[in-house]
């Protein structure tokens, strides 16, 4: 080797590093829905590198087990993908070819929140729906690629709309019955799927190798699927099977079926108000922190960015009526199918065709199990709150046991709000059809009990100086023996002191209302003397009815006529109240009210 000394380059002198290949996604990508394939193809679309950042985060969405499953959803965000992607590329014709992501500006948003909102209309739910997936879309992004966006655009993705209506209605609760019904069918069937599965153990104990003992006995046919797993079109032809029931009905007696899995979900969404996606999701080792008679169920809200691990506490017991007893039976249920597919999740069945399965970690499909139980229990002939007959939806499950919550904590969000925030309390949960009678009705006793605090109940005396009415306010025996004697008169009532008024703007200056306001006036004491005056405004007040409209009416003379009709004119018997109007009659012009004072009401 030659001695000669060699002379590295300098860092300076060093070719600058060629830019690292860039991290590109598919746009041309199948995914499996509902045992079918979809493809989808973004390849024609403008803006490449926006394009397959978009069609990676909507491959992560769809892939993902309890978020979109529907064929008819791909499509439609797929829609709205070449949408924004179009639009875009219109907006920036000279950068459309090579826009990079850190391009992106929040007006770009904004601008085709507006063409959405000018294509569909104000009113339409359409452009805050397209916002909904599209943000969606671009926080996954986001997410994938934390560098890739300029920080305005980062701080658009914080909310959806800059002026969308959202325009959607909370889903409405099922009745009370519907609920209470659909809890105990589900517990019924559970009770009957799980001496099901005993049985089929007990039975399976005492069996033997099929294969030299025979498949005509059932105990054999068990034994087989205990050792080997659920049975297979490959194991044994549907021939020898169909006597004894037939594949997918032994198979059932040792593993959990597809239908099976729908009261065990439905029972803890009535116990526990647990949101669907998370229930699906539940894991073998939910179960934490056992004491007392409770147990924390530990679960996933990935709709819940930040704060997706949750947990909440529930009742624990050896009985179906607990939520912990519940999942403890589920768990012991489904550990054989478990076992064989090698995962953690808490649901596992098998299907029609003998195959072991996690099947909420996957796309399966699950409406058709759930109509199917409904109509095998009469469920399905349950009428809703519209009329209509009842389809089982776990989310209005949960609404209903949220309703029953709200109701019984009376409306308090502090007490009722839990697994989100107040606000999702009172919008998704407490706003809602089911509750609008009790709002209502809330409401009017309140405005009742303010006006009954602020007004209290008209004094009215008996002709001995006895308190016929129900207040609270103390009268002196020189009070009584003015009120009785006429003394202190003001023409519709007793007046306790006629310089002492609540309505005067000075202490010691005359009542300002003397004739309107004593029917209101904490001062007034009513006797039967003054029935006939009473009477005769009370005949002046119906009359006016057809001067005005109902609702001027009221709010003009509504108060006052309560106060007679009730306050005062039901303190009297009948016999002086027939007296009372035979003199009001007989004085006629002397008790109408005077002319200034119509002057004033009208």
């Amino acid at each position: 080797m030659s001695p000669r000394r060699v002379r590295f380059p300098a860092a300076v002198d060093a070719p600058a590093l060629a830019d690292p290949v860039p991290s590109i996604g598919p746009v041309v990508f199948a995914v499996d829905l509902d045992g079918t394939p979809e493809h989808i193809d973004l390849s024609e679309l403008p803006c490449p590198r926006l394009t397959r950042a978009l069609a990676g985060a909507l491959a992560d969405v769809i892939s993902s087990p309890g978020t979109m499953r529907d064929r008819n959803g791909v499509r439609y965000v797929v829609r709205r993908i070449r949408e924004f992607v179009e639009f875009t590329a219109a907006a920036l014709p000279a950068a459309a070819a090579d826009l990079p992501l850190g391009d992106l500006a929040p007006d770009l948003l904004d601008a085709f929140e507006q063409k959405l909102i000018t294509q569909y209309g104000e009113r339409s739910k359409e452009p805050y729906l397209t916002m909904t997936y599209l943000v969606r879309l671009l926080k996954l992004v986001h997410e994938a690629h934390p560098d890739a966006f300029d920080a305005t655009f980062h701080a658009r993705l914080g909310f959806t709309s800059a002026s969308a209506h959202r325009a959607t209605k909370p889903l409405d609760a099922y009745p009370f019955p519907v609920l209470d019904a659909l809890e105990s069918a589900a517990r019924d069937d559970i009770a009957r799927i799980r001496d099901r599965i005993l049985e089929g153990e007990k039975l399976a104990a005492t069996g033997h190798d099929p294969r030299q003992h025979g498949w005509d006995r059932v105990e054999n046919v068990l034994w087989y699927i205990a050792h080997h797993g659920p049975l297979t079109a490959d194991d044994v032809s549907y021939k020898i099977l169909r006597p004894l029931g037939g594949r997918p009905e032994l198979n059932g007696r040792l593993h959990l079926t597809a239908r099976d899995l729908v009261p065990l979900l439905l029972l803890l969404a009535c116990q526990t108000g647990m949101e669907p996606e998370s229930l699906r999701q539940l894991r073998s080792d939910c179960l934490v922190s056992p004491a007392r008679g409770f147990v924390s169920v530990s679960y996933v809200k990935k709709r819940a960015p930040g704060s997706r691990h949750k947990a909440i506490r529930v009742s624990d017991g050896g009985s179906l009526r607990f939520p912990g007893g519940v999942i403890r039976l589920a768990l012991r249920l489904t550990k054989r199918t478990r076992d064989l597919v090698g995962t953690d999740a808490l649901w596992c069945d098998v299907s029609s065709h003998g195959q072991a399965r996690a099947p909420f970690d996957g796309l399966t499909p699950w409406s058709g199990a759930t109509r199917e139980w409904m109509s095998r229990r009469g469920l399905d002939r349950l009428t809703d709150s519209n009329g209509e007959r009842v389809t089982l939806d776990l989310r209005r499950v949960r609404k209903t046991v949220k309703s029953r919550q709200y109701l019984r904590v009376g409306g308090v969000l502090e007490d009722f709000a839990s697994g989100h925030t107040q606000p999702v309390a009172a919008k998704h949960y407490a706003d809602i059809d089911a509750h609008k009678e009790t709002h209502e009705q809330a409401v009017e006793a309140g405005l009742e009990q303010a006006l009954g605090a602020a007004l209290a109940p008209p004094m009215v005396l008996s002709d001995a100086g006895g308190r016929l009415d129900d207040g609270e306010a103390a009268l002196s025996a020189q009070e009584i023996e003015s009120a009785l004697s006429g003394e202190q008169d003001v023409w519709l009532a007793s007046c306790r002191d006629f310089f002492a008024s609540p309505f005067a703007r000075k202490p010691g200056a005359a009542c300002p209302v003397p004739a309107w306001g004593c029917l209101e006036c904490p001062n007034a004491v009513f006797t039967s003397r003054h029935l006939p005056s009473l009477l005769s405004f009370l005949d002046f007040l119906e009359r006016q009815r057809v001067e005005y409209p109902t609702a001027e009416w009221d709010a003009r003379f509504g108060l006052a006529w309560d106060r007679i009709v009730h306050g005062v004119r039901a303190r009297f018997s009948a016999r002086q109240i027939a007296t009372a109007q035979t003199i009001a009659e007989a004085d006629g012009d002397r008790l109408l009210l005077p002319s200034s004072f119509l002057e004033v009401i009208s």
